[in-house]
């Protein structure tokens, strides 16, 4: 039977289901340390550090399961991958929602880990449907929809918040069954059938998935300059909420409408700046102007002698996002089209690393800073440790520019029947 393309729609369709679980997601993030801070009876050092081991939970779980969900959407597609992930993500918002004490909380963060991985399998849909021209562009409109997840999520958790700290797992749980119902309906499957590689455990455990990275010079390099951006961006969901209310003494309102600017910012960005900044200046050009915003926001961030700063840091670091989708692209255009699944498992792992390392990292020094009496600069030691973590990266890839450094992109041969050719 003959493979039909999907639709030329694909992509909205994929944006609004991507849209959709990070909204979920995004509904949460205000709430949830708030309700282990209230199980431990208020005190916000203590919580922070267990925070952290939900943060580890998450990652160690991202990085088993992303490889896996990775080279499981190069055998069987990318849509099937999707559609049981929502599934999954729902029932385990359900579980949060009950959850009677940390223990079970942990479980959820558990559950959800590897039923998240299925952004794997989103961003190799990205891969299979755009030519390499326009790939950045597609990039950055999936990082617009995650942003989408920060602009309504954290405004909605934080104004249900207020009325139950419960109340938005339920509405997380009934947005995920409700995008998978969607998925059913509308999502295409973007993969092929000649483009398909056989299922096997060698390929989805996360040393191979390692390997793989490694195995092109170009993409090792580039996807080492993203373990650290990744490591420093943990600052921000570790220890944001914890750091506002500590240090500026900001409630969950506030603190969701905050995080709902960042995501409008974010989604100006890569919704809108990339496909008109990459185009112009190159792959590796836009890398590096990202990394230096990102860089110059997060000492803004730690700097900030109140609140007020912090509204003025948010656009600056929003231009981070320019780095992202300029590295996926670079890397992807190395990687075989039979292989993207494994390749963005690879990155999902490297992910589900600077999730294991950052929660502990940022934790750690927020308590620390945290522990100074009066107001002082080390309350701002997260942001400070992500700022120097930018400029190792910005280190490492800033000598493109001048033509040293990394090599000339060299794409992976063309497949036929690529979307677009």
């Amino acid at each position: 039977m003959r493979f039909r393309r999907p639709r030329r729609a694909t992509l909205p369709f994929l944006v609004i289901t991507v849209a959709l679980d990070l909204l979920a997601f995004g509904i949460i993030i205000p709430v949830l340390p708030r309700l282990v801070q209230d199980f431990l009876g208020g005190e916000a050092v203590s919580a922070a550090q267990v925070y952290g081991l939900f943060g580890l939970t998450w990652a160690v779980m991202q990085f088993f399961g992303a490889p896996v969900l990775g080279a499981l959407s190069d055998a069987v597609g990318r849509r099937p991958v999707i559609l049981l992930s929502n599934l999954a993500l729902g029932f385990d918002y359900l579980l949060m929602a009950v959850a009677p004490g940390v223990g079970w909380l942990l479980v959820g963060r558990a559950v959800g880990g590897l039923a998240s991985s299925s952004f794997t399998a989103a961003f190799a849909y990205v891969a299979d449907i755009t030519d390499a021209d326009r790939r950045a562009a597609g990039f950055g409109v999936i990082g617009a929809a995650f942003a989408f997840g920060f602009i309504a999520g954290p405004a909605l958790g934080g104004m249900l918040g207020a009325v139950d700290l419960r109340l938005p797992f339920w509405i997380a749980a009934g947005l995920c069954l409700a995008n998978a119902l969607y998925g059913v309906f509308v999502l295409p499957e973007s993969l092929p059938q000649e483009r398909r590689t056989p299922f096997t455990w060698s390929k989805a455990n996360p040393v191979a998935a390692l390997r793989l990275l490694r195995s092109n010079t170009e993409v090792f390099r580039v996807s080492a300059v993203l373990f650290l951006s990744n490591l420093a961006h943990e600052v921000f969901p570790a220890v944001f909420v914890l750091y506002a209310g500590h240090r500026y003494g900001w409630d969950q309102v506030t603190i969701g409408l905050s995080l709902a600017a960042v995501g409008i910012a974010s989604a100006v960005v890569q919704g809108g700046l990339v496909r008109r900044v990459v185009p112009r200046l190159g792959e590796r050009p836009t890398m590096v102007a990202g990394l230096a915003c990102g860089a110059a926001g997060s000492l803004l961030f730690g700097l900030a002698p109140s609140g007020g700063w912090i509204w003025l840091a948010i656009p600056v670091t929003a231009l981070w996002g320019l780095f992202g989708p300029a590295a996926q692209s670079e890397m992807t255009q190395r990687i075989a089209a039979s292989e993207q699944g494994r390749l963005q498992g690879a990155l999902n792992s490297l992910r589900g690393v600077s999730g294991l390392v950052g929660p502990v990292l940022f934790t750690t020094s927020f308590a620390m800073g945290a522990s100074h009496p009066g107001p002082s600069l080390a309350w701002g030691a997260p942001f400070f440790v992500a700022a120097i973590l930018l400029l190792l990266a910005l280190a490492a890839v800033a000598p493109a520019i001048l033509g040293r450094g990394l090599p000339e992109l060299k794409a992976a041969p063309r497949v036929a029947g690529h979307f677009g050719e």
